[in-house]
């Protein structure tokens, strides 16, 4: 099921993985996650089954990591602003 986008993306990211990490802290467990969508401010993100992600972490995609906040939630998808 697709759903429409609510807001345009800044600068699309082009091809690069579908794939990324959620560090949550330094010695707990490292959530992968699914990208639907990236851009310069933010994300979409797709969670299953591991567990809840807490409002602030840490999200590496590719070789950047970056400080993130949730901002809205959706199911398994949720918004993070970088």
């Amino acid at each position: 099921m697709v759903q429409p986008r609510l807001y345009k993306r800044i600068a699309p990211s082009g091809q690069m993985s579908r794939t990324g990490k959620i560090i949550v802290g330094p010695k707990q467990t490292i959530l992968t996650c699914k990208v639907v969508d990236y851009s310069a401010g933010g994300a979409c993100l797709e969670v299953f089954g591991q567990g809840s992600v807490p409002d602030r972490f840490e999200f590496l995609y590719g070789s950047v990591k970056k400080k993130s906040r949730i901002v809205w939630r959706r199911g398994l998808r949720f918004g993070v602003t970088f």
